[in-house]
């Protein structure tokens, strides 16, 4: 029993560099877009974030043609695509009867299909798949760096703008009574789910990234109510999922990036039916 649980769950980190790499890619990941997502759930923006990870694909795909695989060049790209998406879908809801959210759906169908449209008329359909769904094994120091100084970034902001962003979750008529900061505040939240969407779109793809901001949230809001426990569980599941979507993986032989996903998505289908805020919970109250 010992013998098959390290070759199960220790061998492929021991024996294998991109196996330690890609865990501790998803740990990053997954200590930033974890509170992310929590935040963007409160906030009754969680398609918003479906949203952006389709917006920042025309960027990347500009920068494939430009640079080919390029770290910088693709992130880059993909940041400034959707950074322009979002104040669009804002200024636009500013100025016509459409709300943020039918904006952003609106931007971002757009997007993705240019983006995809940018790709196939240069590449194959092997480039496509990468930008769309990500190659987390294949992930180099660089690329690590690029995520561990993401998180680093989005710990420290959201520490800064903590007060207004949970304000303006739970009582924004009180945040603008005393002239909060809320505006601004949305502001530098946006730009960081884009940046962890851009971190999630090196490893998973731009259809998979948004899965470790919002299953892991999603999953924590059904065990509780408190927002430091809601912050801290989604973090926790989002480690989990990452290390149990590598192990089957690798002894399975199936894509990484679906499998850290679909580990996630487990974790939400299970919590939907025995956490306290899930189906049996609420119907026992």
């Amino acid at each position: 029993m010992i013998d098959w649980l390290d070759q199960t769950l220790w061998m492929p980190f021991t024996d294998f560099g991109f196996m330690r790499r890609a865990l501790i890619a998803g740990f990053a990941l997954s200590i930033s877009a974890g509170p992310v997502g929590v935040l963007l759930l409160l906030r009754r923006m969680s398609l918003m974030g479906d949203a952006l990870s389709h917006a920042v694909l025309p960027g990347a795909a500009i920068g494939y043609l430009i640079a080919g695989l390029s770290l910088w060049a693709m992130g880059i790209g993909g940041l400034v695509a959707g950074l322009l998406v979002a104040m669009l879908a804002g200024f636009t809801s500013r100025r016509s009867r459409l709300r943020e959210d039918a904006s952003f759906a609106g931007f971002y169908l757009i997007s993705l299909a240019g983006g995809v449209m940018i790709v196939s008329l240069r590449g194959s359909s092997i480039d496509l798949l990468h930008v769309l769904f990500g190659t987390i094994l294949a992930i180099d120091a660089p690329t690590l760096y690029l995520i561990a100084g993401i998180s680093s970034i989005t710990l420290l902001m959201l520490a800064i703008i903590y007060r207004p962003l949970v304000m303006e979750c739970f009582d924004p008529e009180f945040l603008r009574a005393v002239k909060g900061r809320g505006g601004w505040a949305h502001h530098v939240f946006l730009l960081l789910v884009v940046l962890n969407l851009i971190a999630g779109f090196q490893s998973l793809g731009t259809l998979m990234a948004v899965g470790m901001m919002m299953l892991p949230a999603l999953v924590a809001r059904l065990w509780t109510s408190a927002l430091g426990s809601m912050l801290l569980l989604s973090v926790l599941v989002g480690c989990a999922a990452s290390l149990i979507g590598l192990v089957v993986s690798f002894n399975a032989g199936i894509a990484s990036g679906p499998a850290i996903v679909l580990s996630a998505g487990v974790f939400y289908l299970v919590s939907l039916v025995i956490a306290p805020g899930g189906l049996l919970g609420r119907h026992h109250r």
